[in-house]
């Protein structure tokens, strides 16, 4: 029954993400925003272990493994977007996350062995022609938005990279353990680039901090554990396929709750990138 729920589940809160990042960079600045709650996420996770007095004997000769997966996964992916939603609305940083599951369909047959059908390739080519459609048409429009979707790309082969690593290297670790290594490195690794990169500013509201709690409980922890899970359970193409849906769910959210734009174009784009999606993800 978990396994079932858990693609809906984590498409509704990766898409709640987007949201509350757009609050929180109203009040912080995006890599500490992130290193936040990597630092809480970690934290939290091993707190957990502690109280339930896990061993990390399951972690034996994985370590290293676990924590590249959660550095590109968490630390890459979500710094490059919080870095462009500065500028950029939710829906476009969303979209261009689409991309995911084509890059690792592509890469997952010759690295995994992970072969798809006829109709799942088909459903992959929708998935990115909804991402051209609105994407293409919205950066030609602005170069600062232009900008912001490139660095957001970059971002998204990151999690592309730590997907197929770690469906080469760190299956069949527990989650809990797996799960807390990944964040642990991913806290490591924001913190850095904050102090690299970033003059840190942050204004402690109400809003923001409800931003970085949600991020960090709801997302971090429930989100990327559904998505570790379903990784784990399934193939990597089935798992990143759920990723066609989050434009479309994030859109919404922010249109209902912050006033962003929802135009004809967007809708379109994110029918086709979920109808995609239903292609890639239905059984034989």
């Amino acid at each position: 029954m978990l396994l079932r729920l858990a693609p809906f589940a984590f498409v509704l809160l990766w898409s709640s993400s987007f949201v509350a990042a757009r609050v929180g960079l109203r009040h912080l600045t995006p890599l500490l925003f992130v290193a936040v709650r990597m630092v809480l996420a970690a934290a939290a996770l091993l707190g957990v272990m502690v109280v339930l007095r896990r061993s990390w004997r399951g972690m034996q000769g994985r370590w290293m493994h676990c924590a590249v997966s959660g550095v590109l996964t968490n630390s890459v992916l979500l710094m490059t977007a919080h870095a462009a939603m500065v500028h950029i609305a939710a829906a476009p940083i969303a979209l261009i996350q689409t991309l995911n599951p084509l890059l690792t369909a592509l890469l997952a047959w010759p690295l995994l062995g992970e072969r798809l059908r006829p109709m799942q390739w088909l459903g992959l080519l929708l998935g990115a022609a909804g991402v051209v459609l609105v994407v293409g048409l919205a950066a030609a429009r602005s170069k600062l938005e232009l900008d912001g979707l490139l660095l957001a790309a970059a971002g998204t082969a990151g999690l592309c990279g730590g997907t197929l690593y770690f469906g080469r290297f760190c299956r069949g670790v527990p989650l809990l353990e797996g799960t807390a290594v990944q964040l642990l490195a991913a806290a490591v690794a924001c913190v850095a680039a904050t102090a690299l990169f970033e003059m840190p500013h942050a204004d402690w509201t109400a809003g923001a901090t409800a931003a970085v709690l949600w991020n960090t409980v709801a997302v971090s922890l429930g989100g990327m554990a559904l998505y570790y899970l379903m990784l784990a359970r399934g193939t990597v193409a089935r798992a990143t396929a759920n990723f066609y849906l989050v434009p479309g769910t994030a859109a919404v959210l922010a249109w209902g709750l912050l006033g962003e734009r929802l135009s004809a174009l967007t809708v379109v784009g994110l029918i086709v990138s979920s109808v995609g999606c239903w292609m890639v993800a239905r059984r034989a």
